[in-house]
């Protein structure tokens, strides 16, 4: 089949590689649709990633398919069936996941290789985080379960109430995810440096937004559309260090800030410890999902109650990855569904 193989930073190949065979508890899916990511694009740019893969290795973790192959064991699945499957399951035994703080988990089953016409499935996932899909669900909108499910559970641990005044920076598809899943209950001040992705965030119910390029005191316009105070929540969505300072900056006394946005290795911030002590602020990272948040986002994209499909900039083929990771670094697109 083929696929595309990470080699390092910024060398991703397309490769006639063997069609993967179910072991014991897998299945194998082909791929209907794999959609694109902000963590696709980090771990290219950057090279790889320290918790799910080493390059050289399959690439890719969002897709959605039908199942072509079992393996021996499987008895809940059959050729034929439409299914998303996330990119991890954790162990179920550990000391995390005995308290059921299962993105935490040491032992958690990765899987990547979504962008190929074939994909394993490994067991832990099949028995823990494999999902039907509806038949009149498309492709690219199941596939994107996995980053729904990690802005679900980065909501929940936000501490959000009715009628905050919540604060997202960040306007990639997390951000602009989150504006959806949080505009239903909050007001929602979007801020981010591309007025298209901007717009979408209105369309998906952002109650303001914000170019930084023009307004680039982002602590000063939160205060004075707070009444001086700042921000209930702030969520943090780029992954850069010096933005993770500017969310802190945002936040009221009393408030939650959820620092989502993964930076790279050995960085580092500086907070006001007078802030945080006196202002009594909860500073939170939040990192991945769990098996109940992949079943809640797949609900939620079904229901079509959210036109997730804006974040979808097009469809191209396989053998256009390499030039939609180079569209992504200059933020001309999205989200991609590649297909196969």
């Amino acid at each position: 089949m083929l696929a595309a193989l990470l080699y390092g930073q910024e060398n991703l190949r397309l490769e006639e590689v063997p069609d993967p065979t179910p072991a014991a508890g897998e299945v194998v899916i082909q791929v209907g649709a794999a959609t694109t990511c902000g963590t696709d694009l980090k771990v290219w740019r950057r090279g790889g990633h320290a918790r799910m893969l080493i390059p050289p290795t399959l690439f890719g973790h969002e897709a959605a398919g039908r199942i072509v192959a079992l393996g021996t064991g499987v008895t809940n699945w059959q050729v034929g069936d439409r299914i998303v499957a996330n990119n991890s399951a954790p162990c179920m035994k550990c000391f995390f996941c005995q308290r059921k703080e299962y993105s935490l988990c040491p032992n958690l089953t990765w899987n990547n290789g979504t962008f190929a016409e074939y994909l394993k499935i490994p067991a832990p996932i099949v028995e823990h985080n494999l999902l039907q899909i509806p038949d009149e669900l498309p492709w690219e909108l199941a596939a994107m379960t996995e980053p729904l499910a990690c802005v679900l559970h980065g909501i929940a641990r936000s501490n959000v109430k009715a009628k905050d005044k919540v604060v997202v920076l960040g306007d990639g598809a997390i951000g602009l995810m989150f504006v959806a899943a949080l505009s239903r209950k909050t007001e929602v001040l979007l801020w981010g440096g591309n007025n298209h992705r901007l717009e979408i965030g209105q369309k998906l119910g952002a109650t303001q937004t914000f170019n930084y390029h023009q307004i680039p005191d982002i602590p000063s316009v939160v205060k004075e559309l707070t009444q001086g105070w700042g921000a209930d929540v702030v969520i943090e969505a780029t992954g850069v260090p010096s933005v993770w300072e500017t969310a802190i900056a945002c936040a009221r006394p009393g408030a939650t800030v959820n620092l989502f946005g993964g930076c790279p290795r050995d960085t580092s911030i500086t907070v006001n410890t007078e802030q945080l002590h006196y202002s009594e602020l909860t500073l939170k990272g939040v990192f991945h999902n769990t098996p109940e948040y992949v079943r809640q986002a797949l609900a939620l994209i079904a229901s079509r109650k959210i036109p997730f499909e804006l974040l979808i900039s097009e469809q191209r083929p396989l053998k256009d990855l390499e030039q939609v990771f180079c569209e992504m670094k200059a933020r001309q697109v999205i989200k991609v569904a590649m297909i196969p």
